[in-house]
């Protein structure tokens, strides 16, 4: 089996090619893979459709890549207050968003997942949020079809992953990097430590290894 191991961060974003969809993990600056991103915005990748709870923190998060001019669309549910680079070019219409109710984001990450193209909700209903998308009435009530997500890649941040890619998360850090793993044609998880197979408890891995494509080890990189 080829190893899912890469020797740096450089390396395993290397042929993240300009144009591409990326999810983006974490939530209010916790478990967001800020090594990855940083690699991401060192290679230079542009005309990225991101995938991500918000839009950065100032430079860091997803704020050093707009500070970059590095994407161009955006899905969210929360652009943040400090997501300054992103609140400039938007006001000139330099990146476009789709705004989502966040349980919906989850909810169409996880029907990714599980094989499911579309499902009808009533959040949303009757607002911005439903524009441009099929209403369907059932048993009385109105609803709008929203479709799954997915992406070309998916950037997430763990706590231990073994050699093969069972993870396991620290804290908070467990929030959107579970239900975005696997959401993505290629995942890509940067963890602190990597150990061998049979070293993680089973009861305590939470994305096991057939979501997992790339694994790099990388210190914590915090948001201000």
């Amino acid at each position: 089996m080829k190893s899912k191991v890469y020797d740096s961060v450089d390396a395993v974003v290397a042929d993240v090619p300009d144009g591409a969809s990326i999810m983006f993990g974490g939530f209010g600056g916790t478990g967001f893979p800020n090594s990855l991103i940083r690699a991401l915005a060192k290679k230079g990748t542009r005309n990225i459709r991101a995938i991500s709870n918000n839009c950065g923190t100032e430079e860091w998060e997803l704020g050093l890549l707009f500070k970059n001019r590095q994407i161009r669309h955006i899905i969210a549910s929360f652009p943040g207050p400090r997501s300054f680079f992103f609140q400039e070019q938007w006001a000139r219409g330099e990146v476009t968003i789709e705004l989502l109710p966040q349980g919906t984001l989850c909810e169409r990450l996880r029907a990714s997942i599980a094989g499911i193209p579309a499902f009808y909700t009533p959040v949303g209903v009757g607002t911005e949020v439903a524009e441009g998308k099929e209403e369907r009435v059932i048993k009385g009530k109105r609803y709008i079809l929203e479709e799954a997500l997915t992406a070309d890649y998916t950037f997430i941040r763990g706590y231990k992953a073994d050699e093969i890619g069972n993870v396991v998360y620290r804290k908070a850090s467990r929030n959107f990097n579970p239900v975005m793993a696997g959401a993505g044609k290629t995942t890509i998880i940067e963890v602190e430590e990597i150990v061998p197979v049979g070293s993680l408890d089973p009861e305590m891995i939470v994305t096991p290894s057939i979501y997992i494509d790339r694994i790099v080890q990388a210190k914590a990189v915090y948001s201000a």
